[in-house]
């Protein structure tokens, strides 16, 4: 009987090209011989369904090729299980770290991502990222970007939509998960420093950035608390080749014995430059960069550097909009991530100096 009440759906919704519309619920209900309302109930799980009917409609929804429309579903719950994030840049090692880190912590709980790059963080792009997954019917957003750089005050959010922001400065307005990025700066100088190095130079990462901006003033401010002597600030943009251009300015400084590097890639650049002006890592100068990039460890030599658990970063933020999907309250403020300082072979102490 079954059989021939498929092959009556078939032949009844075919289309005039010879190809079959789709089945719909009333379809399955039909050659279940079950409700409407009983086939709705197991596609959305309900458990109060006896087990015997579930297997009778789930047999019939593989007979049909029934497919459940998860976007009505997602309409009647009010949710769409599917998290938007919205980021500066696919270039970065730890936006996309931290990136991967919300993708797999999200698909464990169930939720998709989806994924929406920015050339630029101006209000207009922000403002059409965000209409974007609207229209594309996510529950959530996490900004992975520099808050600071956009007049959050004329900036209207979808009020119904979360948001929880990656690296930024964006105070109470949201919540943000970030690296304790002085933590790992003080940690990176004091190190330098308990090698015997009189003071520590620093390659800063861009003046608009707001984790390079914590980073120096950790770095100042412990060397002020040392009593030390604090060099001009070198400033990169991040990329290896800035950081090989003020390792040739530090090549020429006779007093630079140690240097602070606000990422593991301009540090790279200062390895090189160094290098190609006959000083030695470490013996001449020690070197100590940031982020702990999988590849640092290759480095001739093997980079000291602040690890950051992008991981961590990633997860919580996962954690903090599911929270608020829930209902909990998660309030605006920060949510720090520790660091360590991973030491390998660019670190070493001063020549002809003790360490202490």
């Amino acid at each position: 009987m079954a059989d021939r009440e498929v092959a009556s759906v078939d032949d009844g919704r075919r289309a005039g090209n010879g190809r079959r519309s789709r089945v719909s619920m009333a379809d399955v209900a039909r050659v279940a011989g079950v409700s409407s309302q009983t086939v709705s109930r197991v596609s959305n799980g309900d458990p109060a369904v006896i087990e015997k009917t579930r297997q009778k409609v789930l047999d019939a929804m593989r007979q049909l090729g029934y497919r459940p429309n998860s976007a009505a579903r997602a309409l009647k719950r009010g949710e769409f299980r599917t998290i938007g994030v919205i980021t500066m840049s696919l270039s970065s090692t730890g936006n996309v770290r931290t990136l991967e880190a919300i993708a797999k912590c999200a698909s464990a709980a169930g939720y998709a991502v989806t994924l929406i790059p920015l050339d630029a963080p101006t209000q207009d792009n922000v403002r059409g990222a965000f209409t974007r997954l609207d229209e594309l019917a996510v529950d959530a957003v996490v900004l992975i970007m520099e808050v600071h750089l956009l007049d959050t005050a004329s900036l209207t959010l979808p009020p119904h939509v979360k948001v929880v922001v990656v690296d930024s400065d964006a105070g109470d307005r949201f919540h943000v998960v970030d690296t304790d990025q002085q933590q790992g700066a003080r940690t990176a100088v004091r190190h330098l420093l308990e090698l015997g190095h009189r003071t520590v130079w620093h390659v800063a990462g861009p003046e608009e950035s707001f984790a390079a901006g914590r980073r120096e003033a950790a770095w100042e401010a412990t060397l002020v608390e040392e009593g030390c002597e604090v060099p001009p600030v070198l400033r990169g943009d991040w990329a290896p080749e800035s950081g090989y251009e003020a390792g040739l300015r530090l090549a020429e400084e006779p007093g630079c014995t140690a240097v602070f590097v606000a990422n593991d890639q301009m540090a790279l650049g200062v390895l090189r430059a160094l290098h190609e002006r006959g000083k030695r890592v470490p013996e001449d100068v020690s070197v100590v960069g940031f982020d702990d990039i999988p590849e640092a460890g290759s480095f001739i030599p093997p980079l000291t550097t602040v690890h950051q658990d992008f991981a961590r970063v990633g997860e919580l933020c996962v954690d903090a909009v599911l929270r608020e999907l829930r209902g909990e309250t998660v309030e605006g403020g920060t949510t720090l991530v520790p660091t360590r300082l991973a030491v390998r072979a660019s670190t070493a102490p001063r020549a002809n100096g003790e360490a202490g």
